[in-house]
């Protein structure tokens, strides 16, 4: 009994499946027409041995390589050191004005009445106090390097 030559190996449907792979690719890059891409295609499913499924793409040059994938981009923090900071100086500079705005009213109603009045400004140190907080726990403070 003689050796049975690799050309008239019998084929699986991943071998078919992978033929096709390539008939598509060829399409993709403008190797084929789609009537031949379908042609092809028939003609691979048909196939039985190695030898027609290599007749299907034989005159198809091999696809080029790809190219290495890009490496993956940086992770951005969402919170990073730069975000926190400028965030705790625009809320720290808008209770200093808000802060300053009730201290000036307070005096000029305080001034232009029979005495001083309720100093309602102190009912914006709690939430000076989550600012300083904030900040003392390294929140919106830059990183030492």
């Amino acid at each position: 009994m003689e050796p049975v030559r690799p050309d008239d190996y019998r084929v699986s449907d991943v071998e078919r499946a992978a033929v096709q792979e390539r008939l598509r690719r060829a399409v993709g890059d403008g190797q084929l027409d789609l009537a031949e891409f379908d042609q092809r295609v028939a003609t691979a499913w048909a196939a039985r041995t190695r030898g027609e499924l290599t007749a299907v793409t034989r005159d198809l040059p091999e696809p080029p390589t790809a190219p290495p994938p890009l490496p993956p981009a940086p992770r951005r923090r969402v919170f990073s050191d730069d975000a926190g900071g400028t965030t705790l100086k625009v809320l720290s500079i808008i209770w200093i004005c808000a802060l300053a705005i009730n201290v000036t009213v307070w005096m000029l109603v305080s001034l232009t009445s029979d005495g001083p009045v309720y100093p309602w400004f102190v009912w914006m140190g709690p939430s000076g106090a989550v600012l300083a907080t904030l900040y003392a726990i390294g929140i919106g403070r830059p990183r030492r390097s």
